[in-house]
């Protein structure tokens, strides 16, 4: 199977399934129109495209496998945001929180911001306010991303974080809500599947940032660049960041540690707050 045949074998694979497209494409947080046009060539569709609706109809991950290499032709895919813009910021949520149900062991660094799965509300309002959003669009995109949340509940999942301190100093919101955003990641951190770790300005390192990127298994890592998400499959390629995220997990405090470094940053906010 090629990646030209790939949209006409999941169609086979669909309708051997007795599953209408409509189920198929909205377990697969994607639209009707898009499914068909995967279905009949007209659009190809991405790794995760691929993944999502493979999960979706129950296929094992051995069964997976011939499909998957398909979708991997191109080992490198590249959204610019305006594209994703166009699809709308909620519908990516409502993508990524798929992908994310489909993943054993999540492994996220991040530079820039607190993790989607971590921030508070407002937070997630401060940063897609910054995208100049409708109302509307803002609310459901808003939505989406704390809908995402729960997945860091499920026993049967890992998630393990890795952040400079930068990003907890970063004023996204004001000083009392950042306060309350560090508490969120305080009690986040408490739960059994979730290991947050913090690479502190004090400690000596071997890396350099350069920026975020997520790692889903072993098989996929989607980096953020200012332009573009790009999706990386090549197993070569994975095993870079994997790396490079293990290199910065070792050297970040964690566990007590983690959250006392924490808890001084969220009383400086206080602190400012009450004398402000």
């Amino acid at each position: 199977m090629n990646k030209a045949g790939l949209g006409a074998a999941l169609r086979e694979l669909r309708e051997s399934s007795g599953m209408e497209g409509k189920a198929v494409a909205r377990g697969a947080a994607m639209s009707r129109s898009k499914l068909s046009k995967i279905e009949n060539g007209n659009v190809t569709p991405s790794v995760t495209d691929v993944d999502c609706i493979l999960t979706v109809l129950g296929i094992s991950d051995e069964a997976k496998a011939a499909y998957m290499s398909a979708a991997r032709e191109a080992a490198t895919e590249v959204t610019a945001w305006r594209l994703v813009r166009r699809l709308g910021y909620s519908r990516k949520q409502q993508q990524v929180g798929a992908l994310e149900s489909q993943t054993t062991l999540l492994r996220l660094f991040q530079p820039s911001l607190i993790p989607g799965l971590l921030q508070t509300p407002e937070y997630v309002r401060a940063v897609f306010s910054r995208k100049d959003l409708s109302e509307a669009q803002l609310e459901r995109t808003i939505g989406a991303r704390l809908a995402r949340q729960s997945v860091l509940y499920s026993e049967e999942k890992s998630f393990r974080f890795v952040i400079t301190e930068p990003v907890l100093r970063w004023r996204v919101v004001p000083p009392l809500v950042m306060a309350g955003q560090l508490d969120r990641v305080i009690s986040l951190s408490r739960l059994p599947a979730v290991d947050i770790r913090v690479v502190s300005l004090s400690a000596t390192q071997t890396d350099f940032p350069g920026h975020s990127f997520s790692v889903k298994d072993n098989r996929l890592v989607a980096v953020e660049t200012v332009h573009a998400e790009i999706v990386v499959t090549d197993p070569r390629d994975v095993a870079l960041y994997v790396s490079k995220f293990e290199r910065f997990r070792e050297s970040a405090v964690s566990g007590d540690a983690m959250r006392a470094l924490v808890e001084s940053i969220r009383d400086d906010y206080l602190r400012e707050q009450e004398t402000g």
